[in-house]
């Protein structure tokens, strides 16, 4: 039994050995044209790319090629580094693509926006052997690079995107373009994957949103509707939407918190639709709250404007809110059934206020039909 186990447990390192060294040498599988060889290769962790260098430290300068497997004919590619952050505006790149006839094409560019022209231009480093190769679906970029003490270590970036004509079109937002960053070291001969913005941060937010602005704001409304129709919960209906309004509005501010931070954490990042409606919803809601304080009695003559006013403002916010939560589902992109359901949520709250809809009518219309009935003697 002790000889099984041994010999089980060797089988599995053995495996796990081989399986390790099989993927440590993906990239040193590879061939490129002119026998040229690389001492130091890397595989990087997203979109299909790796990177091969020499470094030579008497002139601090590098020789690099990047490929990138699964390239279409109408795909831009860009390797670059970035000494200021690990992020793709601010990048020095070389980017290459396929022409209008066909030919691999090369040069540098500096990245100052997340939608790039991607115009030819000088780096703050030398530049030169530029060139590019395009060979059964993969681009590969070649490069001499003329590095100083701050470029031998530092911030490494690469992304692909589509082309529309001779148009760069901007890249895609997902997971893995986002994570397409790290650090490189050229004199140590290694590269480190950075990390992905925190999805942990943008679940916090969307969560926080759409319970707050989503579910509790519509509920809220519901609930100073529908329950202060029946006299045996007045004055607790008041209570209870004050309340529901009130943690919804604090929820809501949370989230609207949490998505400032995201921005701020992603420079050039922008969703514009996203974010006005979110400046909207916070004024229309702090509004809302104002609205509480200057609540004036119900025998006030001025009660009929502020019931305009409050009711008008207060389905504003509601309708804005469940578009701003779609937004925020689309931008997320996460997996359907979430969409799915709070679609079922709104879809449930729309069919009870059907329902309790029409209950209110049946007793406001009986109740008016007996209060005309005492005030005619029957």
């Amino acid at each position: 039994m002790a000889k099984s186990s041994i010999l089980a447990l060797f089988s599995c390192v053995l495996f796990m050995f081989f399986i390790g060294q099989s993927s440590a040498q993906l990239c040193r599988s590879s061939s490129f044209s002119g026998n040229q060889n690389f001492a130091t290769c890397n595989d990087l962790p997203q979109l299909n790319a790796y990177l091969h260098w020499n470094y030579y430290p008497s002139t601090m300068s590098a020789d690099v090629a990047f490929r990138r497997t699964g390239t279409t004919t109408n795909n831009w590619v860009a390797w670059g580094l970035n000494p200021t952050g690990q992020q793709m505006v601010g990048s020095q790149t070389i980017l290459a693509f396929l022409d209008s006839t066909g030919k691999p094409t090369a040069y540098p560019t500096f990245i100052d926006s997340y939608s790039p022209t991607m115009q030819r231009g000088n780096l703050s480093f030398g530049v030169s052997n530029v060139r590019a190769e395009y060979l059964n679906n993969e681009m590969i970029i070649f490069a001499s690079l003329q590095l100083d003490n701050s470029l031998v270590n530092t911030n490494q970036i690469w992304q692909v995107g589509t082309m529309t004509g001779s148009i760069f079109n901007p890249h895609a937002m997902d997971i893995a373009n986002r994570a397409a960053v790290g650090t490189i070291n050229f004199a140590a001969g290694t590269a480190v994957a950075g990390t992905a913005p925190s999805s942990r941060k943008k679940n916090v937010h969307g969560v926080l949103n759409a319970v707050s602005w989503g579910v509790m704001m519509p509920l809220g409304a519901m609930m100073a509707r529908y329950l202060k129709v029946f006299q045996v919960a007045n004055p607790a209906w008041f209570y209870v939407h004050v309340g529901c309004q009130c943690s919804g509005y604090i929820i809501g501010v949370a989230g609207w918190a949490t998505g400032l931070k995201l921005g701020s954490d992603s420079p050039g990042v922008k969703y514009h639709k996203h974010r006005n409606i979110g400046i909207t919803l916070f004024c229309l809601a702090t509004l809302q709250l104002f609205s509480l304080i200057l609540r004036p009695k119900p025998d006030h003559k001025y009660r009929t404007y502020w019931n305009i006013y409050h009711r008008g403002i207060g389905y504003a916010t509601i309708i804005l809110s469940i578009i701003q939560v779609y937004e925020g589902l689309d931008i997320l992109d996460p997996e359907k059934k979430w969409k799915q359901i709070y679609t079922g949520v709104i879809v449930f709250l729309g069919a009870t206020a059907v329902v309790l809809e029409a209950v209110t009518w049946f007793i406001v219309v009986q109740r008016n039909k007996i209060a005309a009935a005492a005030s005619n003697g029957v």
